[in-house]
């Protein structure tokens, strides 16, 4: 019962490659793992467009530097957290403490949600700051780059959000599972069995039977005669 909680087969089973890469959860991760490379890989290369007063380069959003950090640290957390999270995915099933296993749904549900939120904040700043931006040389040139970023921040919101209910789905299915397997082993451990009956020690005449084959033994069998001395 323990070793199939949290959502996961018995600990030490053999991991499916082929159903382990068709699990949702697994598909979630891929995708927001690609959708983490398209937000920050396009402000690394074509966020930052050269100043009309001068030389030195500013960014896309507007001129704000805060805006391209943002996008591009968000996106690279993304970017970690999915790798992590995908090699916890595949060495969950390994573990073999409920406890252990309790806090690593718990650290990807808390993550989740957090990223699912930054990732909002992220799409909401970064539009912004795009609609505010003043057209330019330097703003033709990076308008895909800046329009990809705030397109997959988007798409990375949603999933996201999806991670988020898979793990407390996870979350809630453990708990259930903890709970049940509590409630049968109290149940057993205080579960009475009947014993053999106890007699009072003086059996009455009605309790007694004769030893079987007594009836037909004869003590003078018939045609033998004692002989006289």
């Amino acid at each position: 019962m323990e070793g199939g909680s949290f959502g996961a087969g018995r600990a030490g089973a053999a991991l499916d490659p082929v159903s382990f890469a068709r699990r949702p959860q697994t598909l979630l991760r891929v995708a927001s793992w690609v959708f983490s490379i398209a937000v920050f890989g396009p402000i690394v290369n074509e966020g930052y467009v050269n100043a009309d007063s001068g030389p030195e380069l500013r960014c896309v959003f507007n001129g704000n530097a805060g805006a391209c950090r943002f996008g591009v640290a968000l996106g690279l957390g993304a970017f970690l957290a999915c790798a992590g999270f995908l090699l916890l995915d595949v060495r969950f099933q390994q573990i073999s403490s409920v406890r252990d296993r309790r806090r690593a749904v718990l650290l990807d549900l808390g993550f989740s949600g957090l990223w699912s939120f930054l990732w909002f904040v992220g799409f909401c700043f970064l539009t912004n700051q795009w609609q505010r931006t003043a057209p330019g040389p330097g703003t033709a040139q990076a308008g895909d780059a800046a329009r990809a970023a705030i397109t997959f921040s988007f798409f990375s919101i949603l999933s996201w959000v999806a991670l988020t209910v898979k793990a407390l789905q996870r979350f809630r299915l453990g708990t259930d599972m903890s709970l049940f397997a509590t409630e049968q082993l109290g149940a057993g451990a205080g579960q009475t069995y009947p014993g053999y009956p106890v007699g009072s020690g003086v059996e009455g005449t009605e309790t007694y039977q004769s030893p079987p084959f007594t009836e037909t033994l004869d003590t003078s069998p018939k045609g033998y005669q004692v002989p006289a001395y």
